[in-house]
């Protein structure tokens, strides 16, 4: 098949027989198409000529000649078209049919052509599988009669026929037939439906097709060897219910350290984190810090900030701001967190311990810029004038105060 610009192109060529010379129109024809088009462009034409109503005298003419000429630097019998090729004069189509005189050209018998073709070119007859199972791409138009011309008087005056080819259209239908031809013709479409699925027999594995929105998370304890593991387990079981003595925490260092997966297998979620702070805040501090590429390390941080505000969370938190990057919104909902503790604590005692401790928290925060306390210079102004009583607090404000 060909596309419409090709067409358009070709029917173009045809149409210029009636003004322009041959060798004019192969000149074109050959500038205009790549040599990789020229079997499929003439496989169209040929198609073409075998029914003698679809195209005009002089456009059939023009065709025979492009069939010749495409090939003519060949020996003639490896002309593929040969066997229904004409040798034309080089001149307009249209002189060629008012000066043509049969008599002075001699023309090779068919049979004798088509024998020439069929013993050098094709040795064994090529036969398609569904060669009888199909029709030809061009069919006669079943409202004309046969032996009629659309140029004969009798054609026009036929009553009640309009022939589907007219001179109104019949551009537009040959360049939808280069369009659409085939060597083969209109084949029946072998339509079969698709077999059913299998029933999935008991524990077989069904075949899984991720789509683009599917994410598919790799495993990475699958498998492994959570042997070496067993022990820091166990101690990390301890630290949940209380202190581990000095030599249990080295011990629980140096593993996380040697193989920073363990983290994965130790046995501590989200949901013990607190346990862990409050009873061992140095192993805590360890354990998030090799989980802070883990996609569940928001988990973590929020169980952190929401617990119950200790020195030892405190602690936890300050280690961990001067140990990696911790969110600008996690280390401001935690001060947040610790001012309100203290706010609505009932105690005296425990208030007063409670603010001095997030008075020191928050001046090491300041000193080291890990936090910028522009961004919550009110809150934390508020907090020491409502606690200038204390001593902590009221050097906190004048620290604010330098800040400004």
């Amino acid at each position: 098949m060909i596309s419409i610009e090709e067409s358009k192109t070709l029917l173009s060529l045809l149409n210029g027989g009636d003004q322009r010379p041959f060798d004019e129109i192969i000149t074109d024809f050959n500038s205009k198409f790549p040599r990789a088009l020229y079997f499929r462009l003439c496989s169209s034409l040929s198609i073409l000529l075998e029914n003698k109503k679809m195209l005009k005298s002089t456009q059939r003419l023009v065709a025979f000649s492009i069939l010749h000429q495409t090939y003519s630097s060949q020996q003639p019998s490896s002309n593929p078209f040969i066997s229904v090729l004409i040798n034309v004069l080089k001149q307009s189509a249209a002189d060629y049919i008012k000066s043509f005189d049969v008599s002075s050209h001699a023309f090779p018998h068919h049979e004798q052509l088509q024998q020439q073709y069929s013993d050098k070119v094709h040795p064994e007859p090529f036969n398609c599988l569904f060669k009888n199972a199909r029709v030809k791409n061009v069919v006669p138009d079943p409202d004309v009669p046969c032996g009629s011309d659309e140029n004969s008087p009798e054609f026009d005056m036929q009553p009640g026929i309009k022939p589907k080819i007219g001179s109104g259209d019949r551009d537009e239908t040959i360049s939808g037939l280069l369009q659409n031809l085939s060597l083969e013709g209109l084949g029946p479409r072998w339509i079969r439906p698709l077999p059913p699925r299998l029933p999935i027999q008991d524990g077989e594995l069904v075949w899984l097709n991720p789509e683009n929105y599917h994410e598919l998370l790799w495993d990475y304890g699958m498998c492994a060897d959570t042997s070496k593991g067993a022990a820091v387990r166990d101690l990390i079981a301890k630290a949940l219910k209380g202190p581990l003595a000095p030599a249990q925490q080295e011990q629980v260092m140096v593993e996380l350290r040697n193989d920073p997966k363990l983290v994965y297998h130790c046995g501590l979620t989200p949901r013990k984190l607190p346990e862990l702070v409050e009873n061992n805040p140095l192993i805590a501090v360890e354990v998030l810090i090799k989980l802070m590429n883990s996609p569940e390390i928001a988990e973590y941080f929020t169980v952190l900030v929401n617990m119950d505000m200790s020195l030892h969370s405190m602690e936890v938190v300050n280690r961990l701001t001067t140990a990696v990057e911790l969110p600008t919104e996690f280390v401001h909902m935690y001060i947040t967190n610790c001012i309100s503790s203290c706010e609505n604590i009932k105690d005296k005692y425990m208030q007063n311990r409670l603010v001095r401790l997030v008075c020191v928290f928050l001046q090491s925060l300041i000193r080291n810029k890990i936090i910028n306390v522009h961004d919550l210079f009110i809150e934390v102004q508020a907090f020491c004038i409502e606690f200038s009583r204390i001593r902590e607090a009221a050097g906190l404000f004048r620290l604010l105060k330098t800040l400004e």
